[in-house]
């Protein structure tokens, strides 16, 4: 399924770049500049994954252009049209476009500047030509790209995805907690769950990225949140598997996981499980004392486990108050 998902972005996005490149050439030709067809490589060359990387290399790739013409007329002027003054050009240019991080851009505008060299001229008519042939490419790189929409169901997809499988693993600690002999759980499933918010965390942040009116990072923030429980999840099976003694109690806190199990959403704010949670907090000081060392011990743990739980509660609850007018599309 991966693979057929991953074939049809790649086939989207030739389709994207065939068209755009096409139609930029299209536009030089009935423009009559010549080269067109630079116009449709700057366009391929200006597509990037977002719409947010594609604006800033746009950007950056213009304030190159305009230093590749001061740099090819002054060499030219000075050393004519041959390939000393063109190695000249390329030597400063090279050291610019790196050093202030423009390194994609001495391919594509050294192209340009070529045209200059076959013409033996940087005249006013061969300067509107390139000049036309940048912003054609660029333009249609940056139309290709605005085309791109988010993927707001694939990052739904992907944090049910997640969130599933921290269900799973909080029906596992409820199961396991009452369970003296802890044999077999192990925290293999950890990993998974790493890799799962890792898929959403990239999902998130191309979503992001292109996305030029609605700057919100609710998926962003949302995985974040995920992540932190994630790893308060984790203190708590380190704190299960320390639990061989089972008192009374312990069937009291299974009994909370199970239900954050149940009422586990990501519209739930979560409100009613913490005020729940104190109830559990003063049910646990009502019993009598611990009678012996191993079953002070196991309440001790059993007492962390809950302070745990209250702060994985808590970021959700923290989530939903900073989103709580937030409309998810």
């Amino acid at each position: 399924m991966k693979k057929e998902k991953r074939i049809k972005e790649i086939i989207n996005k030739v389709i994207k770049l065939t068209i755009a490149s096409a139609v930029a050439i299209i536009a030089a030709m009935l423009l009559g500049l010549e080269y067109p067809a630079s116009a449709g490589i700057i366009t391929i060359l200006s597509i990037q994954n977002t719409k947010k990387e594609t604006l800033k290399t746009a950007a950056n790739r213009g304030m190159a252009f305009v230093c590749a013409l001061i740099i090819a007329y002054v060499c030219f002027h000075i050393l004519g049209y041959n390939i000393g003054a063109f190695s000249i050009y390329i030597l400063i240019f090279s050291f610019i476009c790196l050093y202030f991080k423009w390194p994609e851009a001495i391919a594509m505008d050294s192209v340009l500047i070529t045209h200059f060299w076959s013409a033996e001229s940087m005249n006013f008519f061969w300067l509107c030509n390139e000049i036309k042939l940048f912003a054609i490419g660029i333009l249609f790189g940056i139309i290709a790209n605005v085309l791109l929409k988010r993927k707001g169901d694939k990052f739904a997809a992907l944090a049910d995805e997640v969130d599933n499988e921290i269900k799973r693993i909080m029906n596992r600690m409820s199961e396991k907690l009452v369970t003296a002999d802890k044999s077999g759980y192990n925290s293999d499933c950890f990993p998974g769950l790493r890799e799962k918010l890792e898929n959403a965390r990239v999902c998130a942040m191309d979503n992001w990225n292109n996305s030029l009116y609605n700057n919100s990072e609710y998926e962003i923030d949302y995985v974040e949140m995920r992540e932190q429980q994630t790893a308060v999840l984790e203190n708590i099976y380190n704190s299960i598997i320390m639990v061989s003694f089972l008192p009374d109690q312990a069937v009291k806190v299974s009994e909370f996981i199970s239900r954050i199990v149940s009422e586990y959403h990501k519209d739930n704010n979560v409100e009613e499980l913490l005020l729940s949670l104190n109830e559990v907090f003063e049910y646990m000081k009502k019993e009598e004392l611990p009678k012996t060392r191993e079953e002070f011990e196991a309440r001790a743990v059993l007492f962390y486990i809950l302070k745990q739980l209250e702060e994985f509660l808590t970021l959700k609850r923290d989530f939903a108050i900073k989103y709580i007018d937030y409309n998810y599309k």
